[in-house]
């Protein structure tokens, strides 16, 4: 389980097809693999802190690497068969430029891309420079202003330029703008914007035409557009969603081929794979997946990173005659009784609204239910909390449904997939709504006679992880809880957090500081009299974005109010455990925790955990 490869950004160059490794077995580092061999050293990291969350750290081109380094976040450019040559100058501060989302000129003379700039004493400048790609260390500045850009793009021609930039409060699933501009020999001119008040744009590409597409939800979902006359014509429809969150950089969800427009979607909250003709008929791709990403056109088809519910996600090469597996998953060896299928539920929550879950049942050939018994529920929050599930085969759920564990994973209100207004609706409710939807999801299926009520456990990461706190401070549904980097004082974060998110909070939940009693209202950390259920806490010292002193916080409180918990850190995480004994000991320890709590022994040979008070 722990020695999974995550697989990243897809890149077709000619013949060479690339992509990018996350290697938990390797301290996490990610590797840049071109036709199934390596094409970085041991030593190398390829990975951006832009936005701290990063994605897009390299670009492929006619054999030859451009690609971020996490060590120092300079840009360095490798060919087939030499050494490293440096593309930017080294800052005067540590990691002080990081570089993203870049693209090469056709020319080949510069590397257009977002840097990012903390060198100053205010919060990072966020712009769009050129880098030359002979080795001068020249880095001309392209855009400067806006709070945050994304997806500079240069026309075949490479005589125009887009981008994406928004600015505070927003966030680029709230309202960016779309802009274009003249692109000259490191400089451009002519800059326009074209956009619609409240719209979220999403992977600007030109076509081989040299005609403009973007994904835009101005009609409440996101869906594919292409330019013209600074006007954007609608070209696919219904209630789908072609865009997903931007949390990172680099998300590509649809290529052109030929003629035509291949995409992926999602749709009642699975993906699917289907092509846009040029008449404006679609029609769906054969393809045994329910999570698609990374689209790339390569011949007549697409190269995709795709996964279902019965494999870990793999590189895979799409056309008109069939399906061919490029960088297979891994064989697990498991028997099929060992992989759990979900079914898709719709429940009623507060206010008479509805949301979503992915419920699976237990799922073990040799664990079997003892007779009247029902199975504990673990309910699973997903971070962001601007996010979704994951629809594709977790081993991390596959964990819990196979010692005996009924999981559900919540699409709550405020998550990607189901439109604009379902998308926006935790606006002004973070800590309500998505509580709610929680507690409504483990009531339903208690009611349903799915799960045993009175065994109700939740776990959840980072926004995950602030949801737990909240369920269990403010509600006395669950028996126990996991609380992963969670949020314990939302004014905290409000003060201490990096830039990418430092007004998330304004839409989620008020603006700061002026709605400070909404702020203490919701943080657990000033209600912890209120707290009884046991909690389990992990935390890695490294985080930037939810500091350790947030988990530090709770669980003095938990102390001094004799809640029984217990705090995990990790010295070597950041924000996400990556490293596979860290991934492999958090799961274990919420095991020991939830059976503690629930009242039976793991077969597993687990570590101890100790328990305060």
């Amino acid at each position: 389980m722990a020695g999974a490869a995550g697989l990243g950004e897809v890149i077709v160059d000619a013949d060479r097809i690339w992509w990018a490794e996350s290697r938990p077995d390797e301290g996490g580092r990610i590797v840049i693999v071109c036709d199934g061999v390596d094409a970085v050293g041991p030593d190398a990291n390829v990975r951006t802190l832009v936005h701290e969350y990063g994605g897009a750290a390299w670009w492929a081109l006619d054999g030859v690497l451009v690609y971020s380094d996490f060590a120092d976040q300079r840009l360095w450019l490798r060919g087939p068969h030499g050494s490293p040559l440096a593309l930017t100058p080294e800052p005067t501060t540590s990691r002080g430029f990081r570089y993203a989302d870049g693209r090469p000129t056709p020319d080949g003379r510069w590397y257009v891309c977002i840097r990012e700039d903390h060198h100053q004493d205010s919060e990072p400048a966020n712009e769009v420079v050129a880098v030359a790609l002979d080795g001068s260390l020249r880095v001309e500045v392209l855009v400067s202003g806006p709070d945050f850009v994304s997806s500079p793009r240069v026309s075949p021609d490479g005589n125009r330029l887009t981008w994406i930039q928004w600015n505070h409060p927003n966030l680029p699933w709230d309202d960016s703008e779309l802009w274009v501009a003249d692109l000259g020999d490191g400089v451009l001119s002519g800059a326009h914007c074209t956009a619609a008040e409240g719209e979220s744009f999403f992977q600007p590409e030109w076509g081989s035409d040299g005609v403009l597409h973007v994904v835009s939800d101005r009609d409440g979902w996101w869906h594919l557009y292409r330019l013209e006359h600074d006007d954007l014509v609608q070209l696919t429809f219904g209630e789908f969603e072609i865009a997903t969150p931007q949390w990172v950089f680099g998300l590509s969800r649809y290529a052109f081929v030929g003629d035509d427009v291949w995409f992926a979607r999602r749709e009642g909250g699975l993906d699917r794979l289907a092509v846009l003709a040029a008449d404006g008929s679609v029609d769906d791709v054969e393809l045994d997946a329910t999570s698609i990403g990374s689209v790339a056109a390569r011949g007549d088809g697409v190269v995709v990173v795709a996964a279902s519910w019965t494999t870990e996600p793999q590189v895979v090469e799409v056309t008109p005659a069939g399906t061919e597996v490029l960088r297979p998953a891994r064989d697990l060896g498991l028997e099929p009784a060992w992989l759990p299928v979900p079914e898709a539920v719709r429940f009623p929550t507060s206010g008479g609204e509805h949301a979503h879950a992915l419920v699976y049942p237990p799922a073990s050939p040799v664990h079997i239910v003892p007779e009247g018994e029902l199975p504990p529920l673990v309910v699973l929050v997903h971070g962001g909390p601007t996010g979704c599930v994951r629809t594709h085969l977790q081993l991390g759920i596959a964990y819990w449904t196979s010692r005996g564990f009924a999981v559900a994973d919540v699409d709550y209100r405020g998550s990607t997939g189901y439109g604009r207004p379902y998308r926006h609706r935790l606006r002004g409710g973070w800590g309500v709504l998505d509580v709610d939807d929680c507690v409504a999801v483990a009531r339903f299926l208690a009611d349903r006679g799915d799960v045993d009520g009175g065994r109700l456990a939740i776990r959840g990461g980072s926004a995950g992880g602030f949801t737990v706190l909240a369920a269990l401070t403010f509600h006395e549904v669950f028996s126990a809880g996991a609380s992963r980097y969670g949020i314990a004082d939302l004014a905290a974060l409000a003060a201490d957090t990096h830039k990418f998110e430092a007004r998330y909070l304004d839409r989620l939940v008020g603006r700061w500081p002026q709605d400070e009693a909404v702020y203490r209202e919701r943080s657990p950390i000033h209600h912890v009299d209120r707290l009884s259920t046991p909690l389990l806490l992990l935390q890695g010292s490294e985080d930037p974005i939810v500091p350790p002193n947030q988990a530090h916080l709770m669980a003095d409180a938990m102390a001094a109010a004799g809640v029984p918990h217990a705090l995990v850190e990790f010295p070597d995480e950041g924000h996400g455990f990556r490293r596979a004994p860290n991934v492999v000991r958090a799961l274990e320890a919420e095991l020991v925790f939830f059976a503690g709590r629930f009242g039976f022994t793991p077969a597993d040979d687990l570590p101890a955990l100790e328990i305060l008070p």
